[in-house]
């Protein structure tokens, strides 16, 4: 019985100082917990957010960057993904600027301010917005944004189709219907941008939309032009098919092609060159989104343009703006290596100008 006694206080004495233990371990951790850096452990999103958010507000633009007077940042908080995008587009325009003192690269990095390119340029007066139009990077749905800035329609949803493209009836200026000095003016003080994408890419798209899809409202590019081509550049006459991008691409890529260019006329604007649209280097754009990060792009030109209150940009299908390397490199494997060259020349001012790299293929 005394034996059995002992082992039960040995027992009871031994959960005690289990039970003191634990307790000791347990107030260790709180210690711990309470007195740790909290942006090292269990941090609350909310006062990272704010740091976040403070350093965008607080940024200082590098004085050797030039950013132009009309863009300079509205002093607004960035949210998520776009916290990045005022360097990113400071770099953009830099790159720009570099590319357009380089002497080597003027013949394809400058251009007249002509009627051409103000045909290309839309007006919105109401918030001093220009918009240079460059086909097959999503343009349509900008026409959108400003036709309802304009006051045209309420909301991007009521514009009909039919209506974005004719342009006596969509409220959308272009900025050559103004005189000389409305024109100066407004080159100079008016929030000016446009939107790139791959050069090769953009010609793979123009190609399939106008000659293999080719909508029935634009019967010109497969019943007039790609005969055009075809009778020019096709190497095999004997063939009776339709345009091929090879002929497509053995047009673009030679030196004498603006005598069909004229044939053609403005129609040449959805594969003509970026220089050739918007003039990058003659005008001083605020902004140049790229068609490959557009999701974060449209955001920001609309904030940068004071307008993100006002409207949206309308939702992009996921994966619609993924540069799709296999499909440039299928469409140009049929594609000698002299006529690929040849059209990398032409396009060159707009690879440099835009950050855009040689081609793989091209090296190879």
């Amino acid at each position: 019985w005394l034996m059995s006694d002992n082992m039960h206080h040995q027992w009871l004495l031994l959960a005690a100082c289990f039970w003191v233990i634990l307790m000791f371990m347990v107030a260790s951790k709180f210690i711990t917990l309470t007195f740790k850096d909290p942006d090292g452990y269990g941090a609350k999103q909310e006062p990272l957010m704010l740091t976040a958010v403070t350093k965008v507000e607080e940024l200082h633009v590098p004085e050797e960057k030039h950013w132009p007077e009309e863009f300079q940042p509205t002093g607004k908080a960035f949210s998520g993904n776009l916290i990045h995008h005022p360097l990113v587009h400071m770099e953009r325009l830099e790159l720009l600027r570099n590319v357009c003192r380089d002497t080597a690269l003027r013949n394809l990095s400058h251009t007249a301010v002509s009627k051409f390119v103000l045909d290309r340029i839309f007006v919105c007066d109401k918030h001093k917005i220009l918009f240079c139009q460059t086909p097959k990077v999503g343009n349509t749905q900008w026409k959108k944004v400003l036709i309802v800035l304009n006051g045209a329609f309420s909301s991007i949803e009521e514009i009909p189709e039919n209506i974005v493209h004719d342009h006596e009836k969509n409220g959308l200026p272009r900025l050559s219907s103004f005189s000389h000095s409305e024109i100066k003016k407004r080159l100079n003080f008016y929030f000016k941008f446009f939107i790139v994408r791959d050069p090769f890419e953009r010609l793979i798209s123009a190609f399939k939309d106008k000659f293999v899809h080719n909508p029935r409202f634009e019967p010109w590019y497969r019943h007039e032009i790609a005969p055009g081509i075809i009778r020019k550049y096709r190497k095999n006459r004997t063939e009776t098919k339709g345009l091929q991008f090879e002929d497509f691409v053995r047009y673009l890529g030679d030196p004498n092609h603006r005598w069909l260019d004229l044939q053609f006329g403005d129609h040449i604007i959805h594969w003509v060159t970026y220089v050739e649209l918007c003039a990058p280097c003659e005008i001083t754009y605020s902004v140049i989104g790229h068609h490959e990060t557009l999701e974060d792009d449209a955001p920001f030109i609309l904030k940068a343009a004071g307008i993100d209150h006002l409207v949206s940009y309308p939702t992009i299908p996921p994966g619609i703006t993924v540069y799709n390397r296999t499909k440039v490199e299928r469409y140009f494997a049929g594609v000698s290596k002299r006529d690929i060259r040849r059209l990398y020349a032409r396009f060159q001012g707009d690879f440099k100008l835009f950050g855009y790299r040689e081609p793989d293929f091209l090296l190879n």
